[in-house]
């Protein structure tokens, strides 16, 4: 078995802070996004889009950009929700969830694009 690696994460630190499986890689580029969300309606979940501050994201409160869209099943429509809230908090993380309704829970959850950090 490969050793596994440490990743030096503290609060005192915000550009050490981890925040999901997604945030130890880099920057997802615009087609594994579009594979995500393409994930998301082929499992027939409602996607949502929340974005909160970098400072308060190891908070369990994110803001919802609207309402989640339920039944969508246009990627290119959920993937312009994700870039509009993106350009109106510019400066926040935003995460992408795909609800499952059937086990009444999220069925994935990653941070899209990343905020700032101090």
């Amino acid at each position: 078995m490969s050793e596994m690696q440490d990743y030096q994460s503290k609060l005192s630190d915000p550009a050490s802070r981890k925040f999901g499986t997604f945030s130890y890689l880099p920057p997802m580029s615009a087609e594994e996004m579009r594979r995500q969300v393409e994930f998301i309606v082929k499992k027939g979940w409602n996607p949502a889009i929340e974005h909160t501050e970098p400072e308060n994201m190891g908070g369990s409160y994110w803001y919802m950009w609207k309402l989640p869209m339920f039944g969508e099943t246009d990627v290119a429509q959920i993937l312009a929700e994700a870039e509009a809230c993106h350009k109106a908090h510019p400066g926040h993380h935003v995460r992408l969830i795909g609800y499952d309704n059937f086990r009444q829970t999220q069925g994935t959850s990653m941070v899209i694009y990343r905020g700032k950090t101090v």
